[in-house]
C-alpha cells in the first residue's frame, strides 16, 4: 500500500513538472504547484465520473475529447470547492498538458 502512494506521488510530481513545461510564460506564474496538484486531482476525478476511461476507441483508435468541456468542469469544481476562480480558457492548456503527458507513458 506504502509502496502504491509513492509511486502515484512520484507519478503527480512527474505529471506536474511536464505540465509546468508545457504551459505558455504567462501562466507558468499563474498556477502553484498546489494549484496543478488541485488540478489532476479534480482531472482524474472527472474521468472516472464522466465515463471518459470506459468509452469505446473510434474506427481511428482515438476517444474523442472535447477539452474545452473538461476545462470548464474543473473551473466549475474549482468554484464549487471554494477552491477558486479560474478562467476555462486557462485551464484548457493544464488540460491538455495532463493529457500529452499520459500519451507518454
Amino acid at each position: 500500500m506504502e509502496e502504491d502512494f509513492l509511486e502515484q506521488a512520484a507519478d503527480d510530481l512527474k505529471t506536474i513538472e511536464f505540465i509546468k513545461g508545457y504551459l505558455p510564460q504567462d501562466l507558468k506564474e499563474k498556477f502553484t504547484d498546489d494549484d496543478l496538484y488541485y488540478f489532476i486531482d479534480v482531472l482524474a476525478d472527472y474521468y472516472v465520473e464522466s465515463g471518459l476511461l470506459e468509452q469505446e476507441p473510434g474506427p481511428d483508435g482515438c476517444i474523442d475529447i472535447d477539452t474545452e468541456v473538461i476545462a470548464k468542469a474543473v473551473a466549475e469544481r474549482a468554484r464549487k470547492d471554494k477552491y477558486g476562480d479560474f478562467d476555462p480558457k486557462d485551464l484548457i492548456w493544464v488540460v491538455q498538458g495532463e493529457l500529452e503527458f499520459g500519451e507518454q507513458e
